[in-house]
């Protein structure tokens, strides 16, 4: 029989697996607390301990839907970040420390409903996405999803991708996705299928053209935003643009944007 690990950083919870999917990017998914509950698209402080002995934490969103037995996160990698700089270097078996308390306004519940539901990242911001992907909810309450994820190289979009591409054979929510997402990747430094940036690509119509889909109105269209604080302005705009208003988790409304992660 085997003894579990004896744990020894506080709020520990030990890392299961790391992909490593670019120099700058990767994920990795950890033990779930017996206590936490959270609602798809929520984000938590995670971090590790500093040399002086004090928790140095950061938000991060849970990347695994609310019924995932473990947590997933994605990170950037940045070389002399004062917590990526070790968090990259994570394998199997480490310590992280995780304060159980979730937060954010990239949940369903801040959302009126509506018949499609608009995902607008760039960079790791489709983390907290690829939690509502996940969950079986998104689908219950929409007739089509759209991921639209800009990053600056086609390498920078994989996660997104193998997420999108995988989920229509997914064997516990795939009869669920059916044709029901739609997977949008633009880049901006490499010439690609999508060239440029998704809010000039919804500004032209060109998006709406090519996924077949009608321009935003009030009435059917939801829009969840999460990236750099170029992207969260232009998008905002664009949707007050056409009528939709911000919601929030104590006022659904047409769209919400997450600013725990802009400066």
């Amino acid at each position: 029989m085997n003894t579990p690990a004896v744990k020894t950083l506080p709020d520990a919870q030990i890392v299961t697996s790391v992909t490593h999917w670019t120099d700058t990017l990767f994920s990795f998914r950890v033990s779930r607390p017996q206590s936490l509950r959270f609602r798809s698209g929520e984000f938590v402080m995670i971090g590790l301990l500093k040399d002086d002995g004090r928790p140095l934490l950061r938000a991060y969103s849970i990347a695994s839907p609310s019924w995932d037995e473990e947590l997933e996160f994605y990170s950037i990698k940045v070389p002399d970040g004062p917590l990526t700089s070790r968090l990259q270097k994570i394998k199997e078996g480490d310590e992280i420390i995780l304060r159980p308390k979730p937060v954010g306004t990239l949940v369903l519940d801040a959302l009126l409903p509506g018949k499609r539901l608009w995902m607008i990242c760039t960079g790791t911001g489709v983390a907290p996405f690829a939690a509502l992907l996940r969950d079986p909810e998104t689908y219950e309450q929409y007739d089509e999803v759209i991921l639209a994820h800009t990053c600056r190289t086609k390498d920078e979009l994989a996660y997104g991708a193998a997420l999108a591409n995988a989920l229509p054979d997914d064997p516990l929510i795939g009869e669920l996705v059916g044709d029901k997402l739609h997977y949008y990747p633009t880049t901006t430094r490499e010439p690609s299928e999508n060239e440029g940036r998704i809010s000039d690509h919804i500004r032209t119509g060109q998006v709406f053209e090519k996924l077949g889909l009608p321009h935003w109105n009030s009435a059917e269209d939801r829009v969840m935003v999460c990236g750099n604080m170029a992207l969260n302005k232009d998008i905002m705009a664009l949707c007050e643009a056409q009528g939709l208003s911000e919601g929030a988790n104590s006022q659904p409304a047409e769209f919400v944007v997450e600013k725990a992660f802009v400066d």
